[in-house]
């Protein structure tokens, strides 16, 4: 009988974890949140220190039913849900649903954290617990009584006016605060005309560009010419001359170039919208399902590092991996 009981958030982890920790660690996954604020007015009181109330969410409580059984058995329980916020909130309404129950008096309950599901990083956590950050968790507590005390007065009102179904909150009523704004200093711009004299010339094969910056000693700003009669006139002012362009000075200088910085969440979101046209959601599947393991050949392996919008480290077991292919591959 396994000795010490994993809990996780996704089942799809469980068969890579299991294989990096053996046969005294049981893995369960609480399917996500495990609890969430009363649907009704009330759940959250700014009269008593913003009090909140939960319940249990109904579709998953026969996974707390399948982890409290699981816990009644085990010595050690290891909250391993991810390494976010909502992980840490997640984490506590476990431990706080397992105390209310008496389930865990004389167990050893502890926090761990991995940011990549590679056998060095889990190994590592679970060698170096914690106790749940109640930072993090108020953190995420914050954030949904913000949600619940915005949504819940603001919700119906859009109901009432637009249609059901809609949601404002939070997020979505300083976002359209944005748009409008933005959308008012549209309408309030002034358009000025302006014209730019290009010269498209070559050296043999070599092509390039030119741009007319200086006419009889002044030199061009913006608005210099504004309108298409003096765009008219400095050309036909050029064509009179009859001196043909020449080039009077080359500068060579080097340029460096630095390579983009790794994703976060809404580069990788912007990138496969540009590029791959995948919708927000489906990335966001995508690097889920990457970042908890795809089988390439040699079972389940975690391919990227957690998906974080406030971090942009890269697994040290990667970066040694990326050097020693370059410096195969590549000159120094």
């Amino acid at each position: 009988m396994s000795s010490s009981l994993l809990i996780v958030e996704s089942p799809s982890k469980a068969k890579t974890l299991k294989k990096y920790l053996g046969k005294d660690f049981e893995i369960l996954a609480s399917y996500g949140h495990v609890r969430d604020l009363v649907p009704k007015q009330g759940a959250v009181d700014p009269g008593k220190q913003f009090a909140m109330k939960y319940e249990l969410i109904s579709r998953n409580s026969k996974h707390v039913d399948a982890i409290s059984a699981a816990v009644a058995e085990v010595d050690n329980v290891y909250l391993a849900t991810d390494p976010d916020r909502e992980g840490e909130a997640i984490a506590w309404h476990i431990l706080e649903i397992l105390r209310n129950k008496k389930l865990i008096a004389d167990k050893n309950v502890q926090r761990v954290v991995f940011h990549e599901i590679t056998q060095t990083a889990v190994k590592d956590a679970v060698a170096n617990p914690r106790s749940v950050s109640m930072d993090l968790v108020n953190a995420q507590q914050a954030r949904r009584a913000l949600d619940y005390l915005v949504g819940f007065n603001l919700s119906p009102l859009l109901w009432k006016k637009i249609r059901r179904g809609l949601s404002a909150g939070r997020v979505q009523s300083p976002a359209l605060r944005l748009i409008c704004e933005r959308e008012m200093e549209i309408r309030a711009f002034k358009q000025e005309e302006y014209w730019t004299i290009h010269m498209d010339s070559h050296k043999g094969r070599q092509k390039f560009g030119a741009k007319l910056f200086q006419f009889r000693g002044e030199k061009l700003e913006q608005f210099s010419i504004n309108n298409e009669a003096r765009q008219k006139e400095v050309l036909d002012a050029i064509s009179a001359s009859g001196n043909s362009a020449r080039v009077v000075k080359v500068d060579k200088r080097k340029k460096t170039r630095n390579p983009t910085a790794p994703f976060t969440t809404s580069t990788m979101q912007q990138e496969a919208v540009r590029k791959l046209g995948m919708t927000t959601d489906r990335t966001m599947r995508t690097a889920q399902q990457l970042y908890e393991g795809i089988d390439v050949g040699g079972g389940i392996t975690g391919l990227i590092t957690y998906m974080r919008t406030d971090s942009v480290a890269l697994a040290n077991e990667a970066v040694v991996e990326i050097r020693d292919y370059i410096s195969s591959n590549f000159d120094a």
